[in-house]
């Protein structure tokens, strides 16, 4: 009897027991529910479709392990406004956090110190600003922190060597100022804050990492140019070594009268030979406009600054390019690399120009120097940044060499003027050929060109994605893509996004940007990504992202595609010119579901750039070797006016 007695007690203890810890799970899923539903109220809820008559572990964007949420990934969501004060510090067994490229504001919350778990933090994309908190290095287990593309300003603080663990740390394009502390992190691969505020020297520890780490900033030192040591290396405290001889000093007082009168004689000599051309000069002065004025007339002929009698009436009219620099003297055109300085300013500004299109960033011109040679001029508009950071994004763009990407040869600036220099694209853009009225004799592109445009489109872009996680395009569309006389892609207007003013509620018009992007300057590389799987559904549908039917349903491209697929409709999918190509259709169909994939919702559901550009050289490869007869064919089926194909940058 008294061991029947004591397995029932131990019986009753251990049923206890299970309704204790059940319980208390119950309580800290019920607290898990509580915090997300706290957020989601705060930070615009109505893009958190959340089903609250379910259990949180079946929310999109949150992951649990044995009944807590140990995961919460709302990237790209349109999430604003800010984080609560209360809530976020209640997911104790948080472990990656993901908030980024949403449109977040103020402050990170104090009680995120609760998240003692935390081993990933992406908050990069969104508008945080103030110094960066203190209480983020009472999270010592991190090991990636992703702050970047936000407004957070102050020092770097040595604080971060508290974070022992971390692998990845990302500061890049935010208001920091202030020198780079000595970080002591054994773990760190991944470093970046380019495009700060930052000066002085880059610590030793910190000298291993890419020189993209630090653009955009005031710094020196490896793997920079060395820091300028004006101090004397000599360690004597004899005062008579600092002492100039007699000697030094009569060389001195002589050397220096020689050199004025020297410069005396050449000034003399200027002067007289001004005078005998002052007369011939004066014509030339009076004939030199401002380049505001002609920018208010918006004449429908292009125009970098005219200052010759246009014809308004011709869109082929041709104006005399002339311009000034703020300052009233002319500057000098700046070249990259080895590109060929065949011209300066002047032969320029004298040549005839003609508008190419209007876009995004500025007006594009045709401009055919006195020599013949022609070469594409973009004049760009709304620049937002300071002289300093435009020529050092600038340059950026005009080291990187690609023979997908058109490259920039050249550029100007000034105060009320700024200018690029692109190689001339004689085909015209993708969008022409595409949307735009076709010569007469012009055969449609067929499965095999837009097979090799899309190949070219993505290596060019894939190789921008390489140079690091800051490098994207943010305006990839198709007028953007330029062909050479053997259809072969190049990319343009790369980079450029940078230079713009802000734009926190972009017009999606365009069809091309991604849902996450709000604003056009912070770009990631998933949104290039989301851009080009559009691309790709404009190769195959033959459609516009801005179609007028499309739009009149109040449906995108991606969705329409969607909508369509999901039905089995296939056929009324593709253009109906490539549905004459029967041997390629497994091939547009892989095409077809590598662009839908691409345009997925969620930025972390898309393939990289690099996946993408395997995927299409596999789908490519079996037509690689006809490539070339391929636009040879092509090349003799259109007869396309050298100036009927004139590029467009937008």
């Amino acid at each position: 009897m008294k061991k029947m007695k004591a397995a029932r007690e131990a019986l009753l203890f251990f049923f206890v027991g299970c309704c204790y810890l059940f319980g208390v799970v119950e309580s800290d899923l019920a607290s898990d529910r509580a915090a997300l539903i706290s957020i989601r109220g705060a930070v615009g809820g109505r893009s958190l479709l959340w089903n609250l008559s379910t259990s949180p572990c079946l929310w999109v964007g949150v992951t649990c392990v044995s009944n807590r949420v140990v995961e919460l990934r709302l990237p790209g969501m349109g999430l604003s406004g800010q984080l609560p004060a209360d809530a976020l510090g209640n997911l104790t067994q948080l472990l990656t956090l993901s908030l980024r490229f949403n449109a977040l504001r103020g402050f990170i919350p104090p009680d995120i110190v609760n998240l003692r778990s935390l081993r990933n933090l992406y908050l990069q994309g969104n508008f945080f600003s103030g110094e960066i908190p203190g209480y983020l290095f009472g999270l010592r287990d991190l090991v990636r922190l992703n702050l970047a593309y936000n407004n957070f300003s102050g020092s770097i603080s040595p604080g971060f060597n508290n974070l022992t663990r971390l692998r990845t740390l990302y500061l890049d394009h935010n208001q920091l100022t202030g020198s780079i502390p000595d970080l002591n992190l054994p773990a760190l691969d991944q470093f970046n804050v380019s495009f700060n505020n930052l000066n002085g020297s880059i610590p030793s520890r910190l000298s291993d990492k890419p020189t993209i780490a630090f653009e955009g900033n005031s710094l020196c030192g490896k793997p920079l140019v060395s820091c300028d040591n004006s101090t004397s290396s000599g360690g004597g405290n004899n005062s008579d070594d600092n002492k100039l001889s007699g000697g030094a000093v009569a060389g001195i007082v002589i050397g220096c009268v020689t050199g004025f009168l020297l410069l005396l004689m050449i000034l003399i000599f200027l002067c007289q030979r001004k005078r005998g051309e002052k007369q011939g000069s004066n014509n030339n002065v009076e004939g030199v406009k401002s380049c505001e004025a002609d920018i208010s007339r918006e004449k429908p002929v292009g125009d970098i600054t005219s200052a010759g009698n246009v014809s308004s009436g011709s869109a082929g009219a041709v104006a005399r390019v002339e311009a000034r620099s703020g300052g009233g003297g002319y500057k000098s055109l700046v070249f990259f690399g080895n590109s060929p300085k065949g011209f300066d300013l002047e032969d320029l500004l004298r040549a005839s120009a003609e508008v190419l299109g209007k876009g995004t960033f500025g007006t594009a011109y045709k401009a055919t120097l006195d020599m013949g040679l022609v070469v594409a001029v973009k004049r760009l508009k709304d620049v937002s940044v300071t002289e300093k950071e435009f020529r050092e994004r600038i340059e950026t763009v005009g080291k990187i060499n690609h023979e997908n990407l058109v490259p920039l040869r050249a550029y100007y600036y000034s105060s009320d003027e700024k200018l690029l220099v692109y190689d001339y694209m004689p085909m015209g853009s993708l969008s022409a050929l595409l949307h735009g009225n076709r010569v007469a004799g012009m055969t449609p592109l067929n499965w095999d060109t837009r097979s090799v445009i899309a190949l070219g489109a993505v290596r060019g872009i894939a190789y921008l994605h390489s140079q690091g996680p800051a490098y994207s395009h943010g305006n990839i569309k198709s007028s953007n893509i330029l062909l050479t006389n053997s259809f072969e892609a190049c990319v343009s207007d790369f980079g450029l996004a940078h230079l713009a003013g802000p734009t926190p509620t972009p017009n999606r018009i365009d069809g091309y940007r991604a849902p996450e992007v709000t604003d056009a300057r912070k770009v990631s590389q998933k949104a290039d990504v989301y851009s080009f799987g559009v691309l790709l559904l404009e190769l195959l549908t033959g459609k516009a992202p801005t179609h007028s039917v499309l739009n009149d349903e109040g449906v995108d491209l991606p969705r329409w595609v969607q909508s369509v697929v999901k039905e089995e409709w296939n056929s009324e999918v593709f253009d109906p010119e490539l549905l004459r190509y029967q041997n390629v259709e497994e091939d547009m169909v892989k095409l077809l579901q590598l662009a839908i994939d691409c345009t997925a919702q969620y930025p972390d559901n898309r393939p990289s750039m690099a996946e993408v550009k395997g995927q299409i050289e596999e789908i490519c490869q079996s037509s690689s070797q006809e490539h070339d007869t391929i636009v040879d064919d092509q090349a003799s089926q259109h007869t396309y006016s050298v100036d009927s194909g004139a590029p467009t940058f937008t």
